[in-house]
């Protein structure tokens, strides 16, 4: 049976899908900028932006071009050949980074997999095999394989599934004493997201980053830094560490670099990369034409000083809508985060609400996410129109009237 005749609906999903997730009621169809049309027809605004993902809104005009174009010219080789997109689009990582080395996968846990792999392995040939330990944080979160799952700081997403990955301790984010306590010259890494995303939308102070560089380099550890949320242009520079003035030794990123098109990259140095050969570590996919064509245009539209200047602008156009919503509600304890990842904390009175919030949104028009139970998260498109954030706000204040009456 052709694909565009079998009538599929909400509830098909509940006959078919693996049951890990509990998606909302609508089922969108199309998207356009950052506007949204479910099944029948109803539009959204959207403040979700596929978890900060689709950072140029939906089917950008020159990402479309270059889908349509790659894909007549050549989708999939194999990393048993490389391939001009992904050459091109490494060197501008690379010119526009601290780092020197690219190794291209699917999604942020993919890259994260190997940014841990790769510190491990760095610490085995270059120092010791017991030095292994990775330091992480509560309420971080990684990705979804057994190894990224347990550097996250999330039991709820990693018990139940057998014997974890050993060497891995989790300490208070931004508690710089806890960090001292741990870290010995054991130490392979110190993985750390520079605003904790899944985590309560939790910036990293300066102290903090700076004081994590400095143990790295007392120990003889890494500083790798999950950038697959915060990265790409969300926090209003191309990626969250230039805020910290520090280098690291290994990013992620994820999400945004695609637009939409799943890619990730994890960056390092020429000496931390030195130490794997041919075999050591790989993927069928990553790398591929299509998806690295893809990521090289919405990073010449993201890495410019319009797209990245704009983040700041559109940020205080939502935290002044907040703070009005919050003058009329008394709803929000803090508005914390940092360009475009935000976080509105609902107070102690209506901590528990921020699903129902979320309900009410989506049936006023407007897509949100939360983060954790009392945190409404906003990572809209970073090019996100003014009048439909102003729209979109005023549906947000009609979705909490609707919760708190």
């Amino acid at each position: 049976m052709a694909a565009e005749n079998l009538a599929v609906s909400r509830e098909t999903f509940d006959n078919v899908i693996l049951p890990v997730y509990a998606p909302a009621q609508f089922v969108p169809v199309k998207g356009k900028g950052s506007r949204v049309w479910d099944q029948q027809g109803k539009e959204y605004i959207d403040f979700s932006g596929g978890i900060a993902v689709t950072a140029l809104g939906h089917c950008h005009p020159a990402l479309v071009e270059t889908l349509k174009s790659q894909g007549e010219t050549l989708w999939h080789t194999s990393n048993v050949f490389t391939n001009e997109p992904a050459l091109r689009l490494a060197s501008k990582l690379i010119a526009a980074t601290f780092a020197e080395r690219v190794f291209f996968g699917n999604s942020g846990a993919e890259a994260n997999e190997a940014a841990f792999k790769l510190a491990r392995y760095y610490a085995c040939k270059k120092h010791s095999p017991f030095k292994s330990k990775i330091i992480a944080f509560h309420n971080a979160f990684h990705g979804r394989t057994l190894f990224t799952v347990s550097v996250g700081g999330q039991p709820k997403y990693s018990d139940g599934f057998g014997p974890k990955p050993a060497d891995i301790v989790h300490v208070p984010f931004n508690d710089l004493a806890a960090v001292k306590a741990v870290i010995d010259d054991h130490t392979c890494a110190i993985v750390v997201e520079p605003i904790q995303g899944e985590g309560g939308v939790m910036p990293a102070t300066p102290e903090f980053m700076q004081g994590l560089r400095a143990l790295c380099d007392q120990h003889n550890a890494l500083l790798v830094l999950d950038e697959v949320q915060s990265g790409m242009g969300r926090s209003g520079k191309l990626f969250a560490y230039e805020h910290y003035g520090i280098k690291p030794d290994i990013i992620t990123t994820a999400k945004a670099l695609g637009g939409g098109f799943p890619v990730s990259a994890m960056l390092t140095t020429h000496e931390i990369a030195s130490v794997m050969a041919p075999g050591v570590h790989g993927t069928t996919y990553g790398g591929n034409p299509l998806a690295c064509a893809i990521a090289e245009t919405a990073l010449d539209i993201i890495n410019t000083p319009e797209v990245l200047n704009g983040v700041d602008a559109r940020r205080e156009q939502f935290v002044s809508a907040l703070q009005k919503i919050n003058q009329q509600f008394d709803i929000f304890s803090e508005i914390r985060g940092r360009g475009l990842l935000l976080g509105a904390v609902l107070n102690a009175q209506h901590a528990s609400k921020a699903r129902d919030i979320l309900n009410a949104s989506a049936a006023e028009g407007l897509m949100v996410l939360t983060a954790g139970s009392d945190v409404i998260r906003f990572v809209p498109s970073l090019v996100i129109e003014p009048t439909d954030i102003a729209e979109g706000m005023a549906r947000f204040a009609r979705a909490i009237a609707k919760v708190l009456n």
